[in-house]
């Protein structure tokens, strides 16, 4: 097993929380964290901040975020197809963003090319002590 396979498998892993079924390296979504800090003045709360890249093609498994967590997206690049909750899907493109109130779900969030590259930058206000940012729903 080569590296960079390896590492996007235990990103995957390590980011929904669960060992779930391994996805092929074409059909995964990379999550890298860009921070996470203690909000001072509003204690228990933390600012959790994680780069998702899509390949052409790849989508998140259908999930929900950590309770708590108020929820920010913004399109960094290429075109990201979401759905939260019960709302119309979409198509955002770069520039564009969206939120999920806490307790939402994501049934979709997928890049929306099958040729060309797209990134999300995800930021969550979250509980300090809620560890789990991401869990699939079956």
């Amino acid at each position: 097993m080569n590296r960079s396979w390896l590492a996007v498998t235990v990103a995957a892993t390590v980011t929904i929380g669960i060992l779930a079924p391994t996805p092929t390296a074409a059909q995964a979504e990379r999550v890298t964290p860009a921070l996470s800090q203690a909000i001072p003045n509003i204690p228990g709360k933390s600012l959790v901040a994680v780069i998702v890249d899509y390949p052409p093609g790849s989508a998140s498994p259908s999930h929900v975020h950590a309770k708590s967590a108020f929820t920010y997206g913004y399109v960094v690049s290429g075109a990201i197809e979401s759905r939260v909750d019960d709302e119309p899907r979409r198509v955002l493109r770069a520039g564009e963003s969206f939120y999920e109130a806490p307790g939402a779900r994501h049934p979709v969030s997928r890049n929306a090319s099958k040729t060309q590259p797209a990134r999300l930058l995800a930021v969550f206000v979250v509980d300090s002590d809620d560890t789990a940012l991401t869990t699939p729903v079956r």
